[in-house]
């Protein structure tokens, strides 16, 4: 039986067709995907790491203490007369401060004095004699030894006016330093005697005490693995000194607030404390209104140099792994996240100082970590500054 030719005809059209129809439907379907995919990419805020040229400091902790202390003790022994100043009150060097009874050393200034003419009164017979005796041995009208003795005696009597001339002397001293005066300028503190207190020299109980508080000193501490830190940055040039600002430092109250002059480094000690591991630097702090007290607890910004080239990396962009390593979320070129380990160094501001792990033009994920994983293809857009920065600016201008 022949078959129709024309069914043989619609059977072969649709033979030739099908592949063509599951080609076509293929490449449907692939780019479906693919823009399913495009369109599925999270999107996150990325920042683009630039080098910075930062000034670095650290902060250490000290104490105020005097510029000048001087503690007042007696030089002679008496019974206290009068006390004439103010305890608390500032003092002026050569201020009369005890009056120590005068009467004892008054005499003893007399005694010497009348003593002292006493020997000088002596002095011209005794040469007198001594020089006719010498005309006398010359002619053999007297003995050698009736000169010597005139000529010894002589000599103890110019002893003698020497030896009270330093006894006038003494009295004299020991009388002014019944007048109990202050050595140094500067705030005195409270009285450790009253009148009529019997004093002894140099007692081991200082009378008062006197402070020189302007300027003043801040005494902070500073480890000594963090200064060798230092000179192996300075040496590698990672680090540069900063001239004379390096000796500038600011200061921190106690309660936080910043203190409104600035200090001076003035020198670091020579001698490491064996049993802290630290050394101390001594800063110099103007004091005029006597804000700071000695004793006082304070927190010093001390410059340690500049980084020409430092990497700082956002707060909000590190993150830390459950072993407490710190990490970033790094887009590369082809647009995947990379997952990169670093060593941060300190916080500035609010920004982390990255020693190693980001280099110059990476683009660090801050916002919409939690939808990406390594790998991941993600859709990089600028952060965008905060509204209330973004407003505030133009008024700032």
């Amino acid at each position: 039986m022949r078959k129709n030719p024309i069914d043989y005809g619609l059977f072969g059209t649709i033979a030739l067709c099908a592949p063509l129809f599951s080609i076509l439907w293929l490449v449907g379907c692939n780019g479906q995907t693919e823009a399913q995919q495009a369109a599925q990419a999270p999107e996150v805020a990325v920042v683009v790491i630039q080098p910075q040229r930062v000034e670095l400091s650290t902060e250490l902790p000290g104490r105020t203490s005097p510029y000048r202390i001087a503690e007042i003790r007696p030089q002679v022994s008496g019974i206290v007369q009068k006390r004439l100043f103010q305890e608390g009150a500032d003092v002026k060097a050569g201020q009369l401060l005890y009056q120590i009874d005068s009467a004892p050393f008054q005499v003893a200034y007399e005694s010497a004095r009348a003593s002292l003419a006493k020997a000088q009164a002596n002095l011209p017979s005794l040469k007198l004699k001594a020089e006719r005796y010498k005309e006398l041995l010359a002619e053999d009208a007297v003995s050698r030894q009736d000169y010597d003795d005139a000529a010894a005696s002589l000599e103890q009597s110019r002893a003698e006016v020497e030896y009270w001339k330093a006894a006038v002397e003494a009295a004299r001293i020991n009388l002014g330093y019944t007048r109990v005066a202050a050595p140094i300028s500067g705030r005195i503190g409270k009285s450790s005697v009253t009148d009529g207190a019997l004093v002894t020299a140099y007692q081991p109980a200082p009378l008062a005490v006197i402070q020189q508080l302007d300027p003043i000193y801040v005494d902070v501490t500073q480890s000594s693995a963090e200064l060798l830190r230092l000179r192996r940055s300075m040496e590698s040039g990672r680090l540069s000194p900063n001239g004379e600002t390096s000796k500038r430092v600011r200061l921190l109250l106690e309660d936080g607030t910043p203190y409104p002059q600035e200090g001076a480094l003035q020198f670091r000690d020579v001698t490491v404390d064996p049993t802290t591991g630290s050394f101390t630097l001594r800063i110099v702090v103007p004091n005029q209104r006597n804000l700071l007290l000695p004793g006082m607890f304070l927190r010093a910004v001390v410059q340690e140099g500049v980084m020409e080239q430092a990497i700082l990396a956002p707060q909000q962009g590190i993150i830390r792994t459950p072993k407490g390593e710190p990490v970033a979320w790094v887009v590369d070129e082809s647009g995947k996240v990379q997952q990169r380990p670093l060593t941060l160094n300190r916080t500035i501001g609010n920004t982390w100082l990255v020693s190693s792990g980001l280099s110059a033009g990476d683009r660090v994920i801050v916002e919409g970590m939690l939808n990406v994983r390594p790998g991941t293809s993600v859709k990089a857009v600028p952060l965008s500054p905060p509204k209330e920065t973004a407003a505030a600016q133009p008024s700032a201008n």
